[in-house]
């Protein structure tokens, strides 16, 4: 049965939805001022992974991924390039949906944007204030009251006195409590802005997602996901404001993806140690860098370095040449031989306990070396299927090795017409010629196995 972290628990435990065979997801899109980074591709590669699991479990997966387009970082940046929000965040809409594109990255079925939702965010914050739950400071901003919510820091596992002690108030502000944060902004000259009850200005981030999320999946729902550090304070505020407002559970599992490190450092543009997509995918293929991003449990740190990239690249060509090498049953589920059954079991089995994919990747070799002794069509079956579940192997590859291997591999052809000429060069006994042979497949990574029927060969595999 599928076992799921919880990060509000702690722990693992089965997984069940509110409703039989229905999941409601909801995953914290892009903020839109940049392009999307290696850190950002992490957490939407591993919540597309989890999609199309549960959708392969049987589940009508309804999935929303926000998209924040109003934020002080856009109105910054914007100001920056003396250019039109709209602009900026619209041209920035269309790169990270092409960068998704890339990756294989499906679309959400719901992709809100924040400035579609102001009406609906005001109509919140109103019923905050009249639940005491809000206030209007005297700088005019509207500020949510945390002390007023008894299980404020339950998800990040906080006590609250002591984040009370380390938070940091400017002395611009007009909070009655440190901890308290902005549901919306009075307006600053040359800001974009939206007419309220409180004078012109904007939403706050947090109430963003809370009204996204209620509007799009109701009060209370199955999942809701994004990167490590958006538990707190985001994930905590949405919390706050949407069980306060409702009194209801806002969501039943909480999912976090670990960070991507360099040099042990968080990857983020804050740190200005952050590589984009784009810049990338220059080097090395999209399906590549989405292997690179499964090699790791999507809850682990995962380090960036350009040496595991190319170790994904040859990880990524040797599954390749599997598939190329052997022909591909597509009927390879009618009377499945113990080996496909055992391998399918294992994968299952990993994906199962909270989407283990490296465990499930290392399953999937051991099935290839299989197949690369056996040549087994039903097998080779088996492999691309399981693949096809991470969004991996989904493409032609003969087409696949020639775009993107630059030091290509032998084919089966050309190896059976090496192990032609050797074995002739053996007949007439010219065992130099014969072990030359030998050696050069070798350094193609093919072995050579010698015996009285005849000669096989397999591929040395990672």
């Amino acid at each position: 049965m599928l076992q799921i972290y919880n990060t509000l628990t702690k722990r693992k435990s089965i997984f069940k939805p509110m409703t039989p065979n229905k999941i409601n997801m909801y995953v914290c899109g892009m903020t839109v001022y940049d392009y999307c980074h290696i850190g950002h591709a992490r957490t939407y590669v591993s919540f597309d992974m989890i999609r199309r699991y549960l959708k392969y479990l049987g589940y009508k997966v309804n999935y929303v991924r926000n998209i924040t387009d109003i934020d002080d970082k856009i109105i910054r940046r914007a100001k920056e390039n003396n250019e039109d929000y709209q602009a900026l965040t619209s041209r920035f809409i269309t790169a990270i949906d092409e960068d998704e594109k890339a990756l294989n990255i499906l679309p959400p079925d719901s992709a809100p944007k924040a400035t579609e939702y102001i009406d609906q965010m005001i109509d919140v914050i109103k019923k905050l204030i009249d639940k005491k739950l809000a206030y209007i400071a005297s700088n005019g901003d509207v500020y949510y009251a945390v002390h007023q919510f008894p299980d404020y820091g339950k998800l990040a596992h906080q006590d609250v006195g002591k984040l009370r002690a380390g938070a940091r108030v400017s002395i611009v502000e007009a909070k009655t409590d440190p901890l308290d944060f902005a549901l919306w902004k009075l307006a600053k000259p040359d800001e974009p802005s939206w007419d309220s009850p409180w004078g012109k200005g904007r939403p706050g981030w947090h109430i963003e997602c809370s009204t996204m999320a209620l509007d799009c999946l109701g009060e209370h729902f199955d999942i809701h996901g994004g990167g490590f550090d958006l538990i707190f304070p985001h994930h905590q505020n949405e919390i706050a404001q949407s069980e306060g407002l409702t009194g209801k559970t806002f969501v039943n599992t909480w999912m976090h993806t670990g960070f991507v490190t360099v040099n042990k450092e968080k990857m983020s543009k804050s740190l200005h140690n952050f590589f984009t997509v784009r810049e990338v995918l220059k080097n090395y293929a999209p399906e590549v860098v989405r292997y690179f991003l499964l090699t790791s449990h999507y809850r682990s740190q995962l380090n960036y370095s350009e040496e595991l990239l190319d170790q994904s690249k040859t990880a990524l060509e040797r599954l390749y040449l599997t598939l190329r090498d052997t022909p591909v049953e597509t009927q390879y589920f009618a009377s499945q031989t113990q080996t496909q059954y055992f391998a399918s079991l294992r994968f299952h089995e990993a994906m199962q306990d909270d989407f283990n994919t490296p465990v499930a990747l290392s399953v999937l070799f051991d099935l290839s070396r299989e197949i690369n002794k056996t040549k087994d069509p039903k097998l080779a079956g088996t492999l691309k299927y399981l693949c096809n579940l991470l969004g991996i192997l989904e493409q032609d590859p003969e087409i696949f090795l020639k775009q993107h291997i630059v030091d290509m591999a032998l084919s089966e052809s050309e190896i059976n017409h090496f192990i032609q000429q050797r074995d002739q060069a053996r007949k007439e006994k010219k065992w130099v010629l014969a072990d030359k042979i030998r050696d050069e497949l070798l350094q193609k990574n093919i072995i050579i196995e010698d015996n009285a029927q005849k000669t096989r060969w397999r591929r040395l595999t990672v």
